[in-house]
C-alpha cells in the first residue's frame, strides 16, 4: 500500500521508471509519448546528457550553500544568462523553486517597491478571469479560476479580475482582431478608474494563457495597450511566463513577440526542463534600486532559493536552448504540428478552435462547432479524454471549465522541443483516436 498522498485519492497512477527523449515508460514497460511535457515542463525531453552531467559536476563541487551567507557561481552565471537576453530594463534575478514561488515573490516585491517609494496606499492587484498563477495563497488569489479558488476563498487576499483576451468567445462578429484587442485591454483602465489608480500596485497576466484557457494568445496590439495603461497610471506590469516562457512559444521570453517588456517577469517549468525544481522572478533596474536605496532588504525568501545544483541545471538548460538553436526549432516544429492539427481537426464537429504559438497549442472542444456550445460539464469530457489518451500511450493536458471555471473543455499540447516529424504524426493520430472515443 502506498503512503504517498496522490493528487487524486481515487486513482493510483502507474510508476514511472524511465524516460528517454520524448517518451516516458512505466514499471510494466509501457511507453508514453509526452506530448504535454508533463505540464509544459520537459522542453528538452527526458535523459538529456548535458543537463545531467552539469548537475553531477556541481554535486561533486558544492551541493548547498544558504543564500543568507553565500551566493554561488551557478546562480551568478544563470542570472547573467537570463538578463543578457531579457527584454526591456529587466536587470535582476531572484531564483526560487517553482512558478508559484516566483509569483509570490513578484507580488511581495511589487508591494515593497511602493512602500519603499512612499506610496503604501497601493495595495490592490488586478488580474484576469480564467487565469492561473499558482497554488500558494497569494498566487491563487491573483489567479482568476473560480474552481481552484472556491474552497480557499476565505483565505485569499482581495484581487480584481477583468475579462481575459479570449478572441474565440469574446470577440464580436463586427470587430477586427485589432479592435477587439484594444477593447479587451481598455477593461484594465476601466477597472483602474473604478478602484482608484492610486490604490493599485500591479496588473498580472500570462502573455499566452496556459492551463485554464488552453494556449490562448493575445489579440494584436493587446499588450501594447496594456503597457500604455500601466505606464499612464504608474502601476507595475507583472507577466507570468511560468508556462509559456523559456522558448515554449518560439522566443526565449514569450512577451518578445508582443513587442513589450514587463516590470516584473516570472518563469519556471521550462527553465529547469524537469531536471530540477526551479523558478525565477526577474525585475527591472528601477524596482531593484528602490529597494537598494531604501531598506536595502527584500523581506522575502526561502531556504532553497538559489540552490547551486538547481541553478547549475537551469544554466545547462538555457545554454542548451541557445547553443542548440532550439528556439528556431520550436518555431519550425510548432508550425508543422499546428498544420497537422488543422489538417486533422479543422472540420471536426467537436473541435471549435485550434490556437497557440510555437509548441504551445490548444484545441477547444465543443458540443457544436457552429454555435460553439460547450459540452455538459457532467460528461467530464476533459478528464475522460485525458484517460483515453493515456491508455493509448499519449500524455496530453486536457482541462475542464475553460469558459468560466465550470463549463467548457480544451486540451493543451506542449511537447519537448526535440520532437521529430514522426512524433507529430503519432500525436495527431492518438489524439484523434481519443477525441473520437470521448466526443
Amino acid at each position: 500500500m502506498s503512503h504517498v498522498f496522490p493528487r487524486h485519492t481515487g486513482q493510483q497512477p502507474p510508476v514511472a521508471v524511465g524516460g528517454q527523449g520524448c517518451y516516458l515508460s512505466d514499471a510494466s514497460g509501457k511507453q508514453y509519448l509526452d506530448a504535454s511535457g508533463g505540464a509544459a515542463v520537459s522542453c528538452l525531453g527526458h535523459g538529456d546528457p548535458q543537463v545531467i552531467a552539469a548537475m553531477k559536476a556541481q554535486l561533486d563541487q558544492l551541493a548547498f550553500a544558504h543564500t543568507g551567507f553565500f551566493t554561488s557561481q551557478p546562480a551568478e552565471d544563470l542570472a547573467d544568462l537570463l538578463i543578457e537576453r531579457a527584454p526591456g530594463d529587466l536587470d535582476r534575478v531572484f531564483l526560487v523553486s517553482g512558478g508559484s514561488e516566483a509569483v509570490e515573490a513578484a507580488i511581495k516585491l511589487a508591494r515593497q517597491y511602493f512602500v519603499e517609494k512612499g506610496e503604501p496606499g497601493r495595495n490592490h492587484l488586478i488580474a484576469r478571469k480564467q487565469s492561473y498563477h499558482g497554488n500558494t495563497l497569494g498566487a491563487l488569489a491573483v489567479g482568476g479560476n473560480q474552481w481552484r479558488r472556491a474552497q480557499f476563498a476565505p483565505l485569499l487576499i482581495g484581487a480584481s479580475h477583468i475579462d481575459p483576451c479570449y478572441e474565440y468567445r469574446l470577440r464580436q462578429d463586427w470587430e477586427t482582431a485589432e479592435a477587439y484587442g484594444q477593447r479587451a485591454a481598455d477593461l484594465l483602465e476601466q477597472e483602474l478608474l473604478r478602484l482608484g489608480p492610486e490604490t493599485v500596485m500591479a496588473f498580472v497576466a500570462e502573455p499566452v494563457v496556459g492551463a485554464t484557457l488552453g494556449a490562448v494568445p493575445p489579440a494584436p496590439g493587446y499588450f501594447r495597450r496594456i503597457r500604455e495603461i500601466c505606464d499612464k497610471y504608474g502601476i507595475l506590469l507583472i507577466l507570468d511566463e511560468v508556462m509559456c516562457g523559456m522558448g515554449r512559444t518560439g522566443t526565449l521570453y514569450a512577451c518578445e513577440q508582443d513587442g513589450i517588456a514587463p516590470d516584473i517577469l516570472c518563469i519556471a517549468k521550462g527553465l529547469g526542463a524537469g531536471y530540477q525544481p526551479i523558478g525565477a522572478m526577474l525585475c527591472s533596474r528601477e524596482i531593484y534600486q528602490a529597494v537598494a536605496d531604501g531598506s536595502g532588504f527584500f523581506q522575502h525568501g526561502h531556504t532553497y532559493l538559489g540552490h547551486p545544483v538547481v541553478a547549475a541545471a537551469g544554466r545547462a538548460v538555457v545554454t542548451a536552448l541557445i547553443e542548440r538553436k532550439l528556439l528556431a526549432r520550436v518555431r519550425a516544429q510548432g508550425t508543422k504540428l499546428r498544420a497537422a492539427l488543422e489538417t486533422r481537426f479543422a472540420a471536426h464537429p467537436h473541435v471549435g478552435d485550434i490556437r497557440g504559438r510555437g509548441l504551445f497549442l490548444g484545441l477547444e472542444l465543443v458540443c457544436d462547432r457552429v454555435t460553439k456550445e460547450p459540452f455538459d460539464p457532467a460528461r467530464k469530457v476533459a478528464a475522460t479524454l485525458k484517460a483515453a489518451a493515456f491508455d493509448n500511450g499519449l500524455i496530453c493536458y486536457p482541462m475542464g471549465g475553460t469558459i468560466d471555471g465550470k463549463t467548457g473543455d480544451h486540451v493543451l499540447l506542449a511537447p519537448p522541443f526535440i520532437i521529430e516529424d514522426s512524433h507529430i504524426d503519432e500525436i495527431t493520430d492518438k489524439l484523434e483516436t481519443a477525441i473520437n472515443a470521448v466526443c
